[in-house]
């Protein structure tokens, strides 16, 4: 049996992108650890131990910022927000 392939950061950036996923901290989060699965081979045991617990530390950081979206983040289905939110990177945006 063969494994499905991993779409590389660049790949995964521009599907996240067309998708209009950038906003989601976890697809950051994704996105990451995609670039740190990449880098593993160039990078020195420790410092690749490091960024991994970096990583980790940030993604426990977002605490439980899916409840109230579990169908969002858990079954791929967008709800809008209820609360109105600039878009990412307008002039608007904090």
């Amino acid at each position: 049996m063969s494994s499905v392939p991993t779409p590389s950061s660049e790949d995964l950036a521009r599907y996240l992108e067309a998708r209009g996923e950038m906003g989601k901290p976890w697809m950051w989060h994704l996105l990451r650890l995609t670039k740190l699965k990449e880098a593993k081979n160039e990078m020195e045991p420790e410092a690749y131990l490091a960024s991994l617990q970096d990583a980790h530390a940030d993604l426990m950081r977002l605490g439980t910022f899916w409840k109230g979206r579990e169908a969002e983040v858990f079954g791929g289905r967008y709800q809008p927000s209820a609360v109105i939110e600039p878009l990412p990177g307008s002039a608007d945006d904090r």
